[in-house]
């Protein structure tokens, strides 16, 4: 199961001089220019491409203060400074306090990974007005994503095809269709992508934000890293921790595990998100729609994925509903406590044969525009990955690991096993284990994290903090449901995120809000 950020904004056609401007590509140019001394030229946004997520060009803010964008070129190789290199998309909202206040750039990463940062940030602008009276906010489309050499897989038909497939194989023949299913979507990634494929690792990245911030003109990085943003953050501490600025991890990712583990704590999570879902329905004064106990919620869940598996049912013609795309929406939904009542909606619906609701959650996650075109997510989301982790699994490995995610959760165990086969045939050897994001030296980073939180478990944030190392990290505990914590509005929990960002106050380790 993919880690997706969870929304997405979009595109139109511009002229074919912005077109340029946002470039893709890799560009051979290899002269000895050095690119820390190179000027952005900040732009009216277009709208975002396809590969961004479809759509209009961003809204002005409240206030009416104008997004713009630019393209930073830095090298395709990290290890050939001065070779080709590529542009990244980058997008900002300069501050609307005193100049003379300015603190510098907060730059934001959302995760997936995968996410493009130049859709996500307008889409969530104005959740930040208090940190922008001091920072200019600055996101981007991290390499491999959206206008930032996104990477290029299947095309539109074909993924309408992949991600109807069934995604947790019974027998030696299902088995077989989705091995070869996996083959020939990372077939096509090498396909129409090998020149940046080496290029999309983590690390790379980092240096990436490294570049950027000289560019900007800052000092230090200061960073708001959510979710896979987190592991970002980490590896760029490790790299650069003299230049680790004010910085927020919201959405902890667990440096300490390899993809098995952190799959299987995926599965402990999502169960906790939907145990807690269903024991909200059924302890408020209303009847819930979709059981009369905790328990009955959960059983009704399983028994519609057992019957979608072999009857499908209508979805958003001319698709059905599959096992696979069910699975999928129900999961998208726990992503927030927002949207709980969606997934109400979409089960009463199901349960009576109408699939829209689940089939629009599930479309969400996968980057599945109106139009039938998607955004490059997935692409992107197992690329990196791909590149950065080491273990390659096979079936076998896998089935012999199933009796375990199953107890970790019994709907969605087999779907987070069965993934762990996306790296298997990849074109490009995995890095490490996990990173490293060890850090000694580096500025204090405040580690926030949800007791809630399906995507990335709560544990994760003390072990972050652990491997930071001693004096960096700084935990913060948020007692609530959903993925991240600081757009939870908690008032607890954005206090202390902008005391931070803003007035440099580092609250106490331990701190805890509810």
């Amino acid at each position: 199961m993919p880690n997706p950020s969870q929304l997405r904004a979009a595109a139109l056609t511009v002229t074919a001089v912005l077109l340029a401007t946002w470039s893709t590509g890799c560009s051979s140019d290899t002269t000895n220019e050095d690119l820390t001394a190179q000027k952005l030229s900040w732009k009216e946004c277009p709208a975002p491409s396809e590969s961004e997520g479809g759509g209009s060009a961003p809204s002005p803010l409240p206030g009416g203060t104008e997004w713009q964008c630019a393209t930073l070129k830095a090298p395709l190789d990290w290890a050939d400074p001065k070779g080709d290199t590529i542009g990244l998309a980058l997008i900002r909202a300069k501050t609307s306090g005193d100049a003379s206040k300015r603190i510098g750039s907060l730059v934001f990463n959302f995760g997936g990974p995968g996410g493009s940062g130049v859709t996500t940030l307008p889409a969530f602008g104005k959740d930040y007005a208090a940190l922008r009276t001091r920072y200019d906010l600055v996101s981007f489309d991290p390499r491999g994503v959206g206008r930032s050499a996104g990477v290029e897989c299947e095309d539109d038909q074909q993924l309408d095809k992949y991600f109807q497939q069934d995604a947790t194989p019974d027998d030696a023949a299902e088995t077989q269709d989705l091995l070869r299913n996996t083959k020939s979507f990372n077939a096509a990634c090498e396909k129409n992508s090998g020149k940046v494929l080496p290029h999309v690792r983590t690390t790379d990245a980092a240096r990436d934000m490294d570049l950027m911030r000289q560019v900007l003109g800052d000092d230090k990085l200061h960073y708001f890293g959510i979710s896979y943003g987190t592991e970002l953050g980490g590896v760029y501490a490790h790299l650069f921790p003299k230049n680790v600025g004010r910085a927020v991890f919201d959405g902890v990712v667990d440096p300490t595990q390899n993809p098995e583990q952190s799959s299987l704590g995926q599965a402990k999570g999502f169960q906790l998100a939907l145990d807690n879902f269903a024991d909200d329905c059924t302890s408020k004064v209303e009847d819930c729609p979709i059981g009369d106990t905790a328990q009955d919620v959960k059983d009704r869940i399983a028994k519609l994925l057992k019957d979608l598996e072999t009857k499908p049912i209508p979805g958003i013609f001319p698709r059905e509903l599959t096992q696979t795309a069910a699975t999928n929406g129900i999961a998208q939904s726990l992503y927030s406590k927002d949207f709980w009542e969606y997934l109400t909606e979409g089960l009463q619906q199901a349960y009576e044969g109408d699939g829209k609701v689940l089939m629009l959650l599930s479309d969400s996650m996968n980057g599945r525009n109106e139009n039938g075109t998607y955004s490059n997510i997935t692409a992107a989301n197992i690329s990196i990955n791909c590149a950065d982790d080491k273990p390659r699994y096979t079936a076998d490995f896998v089935r012999s690991r199933l009796p375990e995610f199953r107890a970790a959760s019994p709907l969605f165990g087999d779907y987070l096993a069965w993934g762990m086969v996306s790296c298997t045939d990849w074109a490009v050897p995995g890095a490490a284990d996990h990173p490293d994001v060890s850090a000694p030296g580096a500025a204090p980073i405040l580690v926030v994290g949800n007791t809630g939180d399906p995507a990335t478990p709560y544990e994760g944030a003390r072990k972050m903090v652990d491997a930071l190392g001693k004096g960096v990290g700084v935990q913060l505990t948020y007692k609530g449901q959903g993925h991240g914590a600081y757009d939870s509005k908690n008032k607890c929990v954005q206090g202390a995120v902008n005391g931070y960002l803003l007035q440099g106050t580092v609250p106490a380790a331990g701190t805890v809000c509810s």
